[in-house]
């Protein structure tokens, strides 16, 4: 079956890149935020909101010395289960980013680096990366104007960390995040990835064999560039993938396995696409479809899905939201495929901000915003970390540590803040796992999944303290490689337990007993406010109160929160 996604595969050996820029390296400090020996009041305005989200969840000090991420389960965290995982005693850093950035170097953009990074910062982001869209002007002179820029907002704004990416067009399929490490290559890599296999560039976006080919040889171009040591890492995430209905399951499989397991390029997809702001309904909203689902089949459609794939749910694409769906048939093959949830910021709602002049062709750029004069109610997006969280388990602040930590699948997402903190751990045998990693046991080993979750604690960025009304866990069987690379349904996975919770403030400790393991499973937890839920489409015997179909028109996605975290499996051998 090959598991590609136990613990020891993750920590790739890093090529280190003798030429890039040191002051990316893993050693970098801590922020000031995270630096319990800087005071509160020595911190912006920004680092300040930011310390203090950190210590609602229990991510300041005590909580992450103590080998667990939050205070609560500190004291249940046995040292010696740490080093029998691979890990060191320490917990994780959760860093909060946002991997669907655009700005004034999109065709359909309008904001400077600076606005986007200043914005996510202020709202809690730790990391973000910049993905302008692949386009032939991009590809020309885009992926060098830009960076000047993202290398004056990662010196106007050290704590966090600003990476470089592009929107790929992907050969035969949707949209693609494409970033790098940091470092001297990074322009001339991407240059060369877009001008090499970009789908607009290379006037290949049509569904064809050979345009799924170029797709693969493009992941196969950045794995080479870091085998090469011409750029530290390299990651590829599917953005908005049931949008259109282009990305069919075995090229979402190709992706997946186009490069070595132990380095993989191609690690996963959002969860939830960006442009949530899109629902709010009229008149003072847009009045439209969350994510800008508002598709229906094309010519270039997989023809399996069904017609409500092409919607979201719960703010959530069809692939992620469905219980034995998609997602759960990829998770089934025992390898991993990660979910994130990002703003996909182009033109926020609520601003006041209208996009500068310029040729856009001519410069790669429009010139930078200006005053327009009223409030734009019509824009269907948020600000970095205003809506949509991606948040990642690394080892450290840096660049490089974020990339494994995506890597390693320890990401949990949320909505609209439902909650400040998730620890997950699955424990048996004296050993333990946590996102992303995998368990391995003896077989007929009692096995006992725990879960703290840190409620909201204060109000989001809408104004509210929202309620973390019930939590379900999802199990499933791992079944080993499907014959079918189309195949999208998971017969196995259900919600196998629901814990109400109906609180905002403090911690709760959840606890699900898995009895003694004889064959190979996976966990994956969501969570919701409880607003609207519906019995999913596998029926109420596999998902009783699920995420309900969103009503285009009549979406307001502040009413309607949900959290996913990424599986750990359990491997009795």
């Amino acid at each position: 079956m090959g598991h590609g996604h136990t613990h020891g595969s993750h920590h790739h050996p890093h090529h280190h890149d003798h030429d890039h820029d040191h002051a990316h390296d893993t050693t970098a400090p801590l922020p000031a935020t995270f630096d319990t020996s800087v005071p509160d009041e020595a911190l912006s305005p920004e680092q300040q909101s930011r310390r203090a989200l950190l210590r609602r969840a229990g991510l300041l000090g005590a909580g992450l010395a103590a080998g667990s991420v939050l205070t609560a389960g500190a004291a249940h965290a046995a040292p010696a289960t740490a080093a029998a995982n691979g890990r060191r005693g320490k917990g994780f850093l959760w860093l909060a980013g946002d991997h669907h950035i655009h700005t004034q170097y999109s065709s359909d953009g309008k904001y400077r680096v600076v606005d986007q990074v200043r914005q996510g910062a202020r709202h809690g982001m730790d990391w973000l990366v910049i993905t302008d869209h692949g386009s032939t002007t991009h590809a020309r002179i885009g992926v060098e104007k830009v960076n000047p820029d993202i290398q004056d907002a990662r010196s106007a704004h050290k704590d966090t960390l600003v990476f470089q990416g592009l929107e790929w067009n992907i050969p035969a399929a949707e949209h693609g995040t494409v970033f790098v490490h940091p470092g001297r290559n990074e322009v001339e890599v991407l240059k060369q990835f877009e001008s090499g296999y970009d789908g607009a560039v290379k006037a290949a976006s049509g569904s064809s064999p050979a345009n799924e080919a170029l797709a693969i040889a493009g992941l196969a171009f950045l794995s080479d560039q870091v085998g090469r040591r011409k750029v530290r890492d390299a990651l590829m995430l599917a953005n908005h993938p049931a949008r259109k209905g282009i990305d069919s399951p075995h090229e979402l499989r190709a992706w997946r396995d186009a490069t070595p397991a132990g380095h993989r390029i191609a690690v996963g997809m959002e969860g939830a696409p960006g442009h949530q702001a899109a629902g709010l309904p009229g008149p003072l909203g847009p009045g439209g479809a969350r994510g800008i689902y508002n598709n229906s089949p094309g010519g270039d459609s997989f023809p399996g899905y069904p017609l409500e794939s092409y919607r979201t749910w719960g703010g959530f694409d069809w692939m992620t939201a469905t219980v034995g769906g998609l997602w759960d048939s990829l998770l089934a093959e025992g390898k991993p495929w990660w979910i994130t949830a990002n703003s996909d910021s182009h033109q926020v709602y609520g601003d006041t901000a209208a996009r500068g002049g310029g040729d856009f062709s001519a410069n790669g750029r429009y010139d930078d915003p200006v005053y327009g004069g009223s409030i734009d109610i019509t824009e269907n997006d948020y600000w970095p970390g205003y809506y949509s969280r991606t948040h990642v388990g690394a080892d450290g602040f840096s660049y490089a540590a974020v990339m494994d930590g995506i890597r390693a699948g320890r990401i949990w997402v949320d909505h609209g803040q439902l909650i400040s903190g998730l620890d997950v751990r699955v424990t048996g045998g004296g050993r333990w796992a946590t996102l992303g990693g995998a368990l391995h046991v003896k077989k007929g080993t009692r096995v006992q999944l725990t879960v703290d979750v840190a409620l909201a604690g204060g109000p989001n960025w809408a104004g509210f303290q929202p309620t973390l009304a019930r939590v379900d866990v999802v199990q499933g069987d791992v079944t080993g490689e499907a014959k079918d690379k189309d195949t999208f349904t998971a017969p196995t996975a259900k919600v196998v337990k629901s814990y109400e919770v109906n609180k905002n403030t403090g911690t709760v400790r959840l606890t699900y007993d898995l009895g003694r393991v004889d064959r190979p499973v996976y966990l994956r937890l969501r969570g919701t406010d409880g607003n609207r839920t519906a019995v999913g489409a596998m029926g109420a015997a596999v998902d009783p109160h699920g995420p309900a179909i969103d009503v285009v028109g009549d979406a307001d996605p502040w009413r309607d929160l949900w959290f996913y975290s990424n599986p750990v499996w359990v491997l009795p051998s």
